[in-house]
């Protein structure tokens, strides 16, 4: 049976290189993806990682995007949009505090936050990746409606126990953690007991 593809959807919080590394991972293992990029994500890709439009994003993510397909967040009828397509659920990542809002609270004003609503009353994986710090009670009572709506919580909050000392051992460790949310068989990481 042909693999679901995985909503991916990146917004405009800060963490840009997780979304990166977990789309490299993917889009080299061949794994359908459909990817949202908001307006505020495109900002952010350029500001963090100087990937300014979709030629930049593939070459950064390995350049085979054979199993990648790209909406505009405006198109609210996309695909992703409706519950009668199937997939393997939603990643968005980094996901801004606006975006967590507006899930938890169902407004679903652009594709991204419909593909999140779509994910969640269909009772499929959502997994949110937010970035922010601190947070404020409005924060944590959004991410907690989130939670109770059916929604996982990944906070880009790496561990040390790996020993990392380089950043993108630290991206890793983010990344590995939400492939893995996915059952996706891709390891790009030490796991806890593996050998430093």
């Amino acid at each position: 049976m042909a693999e679901l593809p995985l909503v991916f959807a990146l917004t405009g919080a800060s963490g840009a290189p997780y979304a990166v590394r977990v789309l490299e991972a993917l889009t080299r293992a061949r794994m359908p993806v459909w990817l949202i990029v908001s307006s505020h994500g495109w900002r952010l890709l350029n500001e963090e990682c100087a990937i300014a439009d979709v030629p930049q994003l593939t070459g950064a993510t390995g350049g085979d995007w054979s199993s990648v397909t790209v909406f505009d967040d405006a198109d609210r009828g996309a695909k992703p949009a409706s519950g009668s397509q199937r997939t393997r659920g939603m990643l968005v990542c980094p996901c801004s505090m606006g975006t967590v809002a507006a899930i938890a609270h169902g407004t679903s004003r652009s594709l991204v936050e419909r593909a999140a609503d779509v994910t969640l009353k269909e009772g499929r994986k959502l997994v949110v990746v937010p970035r922010e710090t601190p947070l404020s009670l409005i924060h944590l009572r959004n991410l907690t409606a989130l939670a109770e709506a059916g929604g996982t919580v990944l906070p880009a909050a790496p561990g040390f126990y790996h020993r990392p000392d380089r950043v993108g051992q630290l991206v890793d460790f983010i990344a590995q953690r939400i492939l893995d949310q996915f059952s996706f068989d891709i390891s790009i990481a030490p796991r806890w007991g593996d050998p430093v």
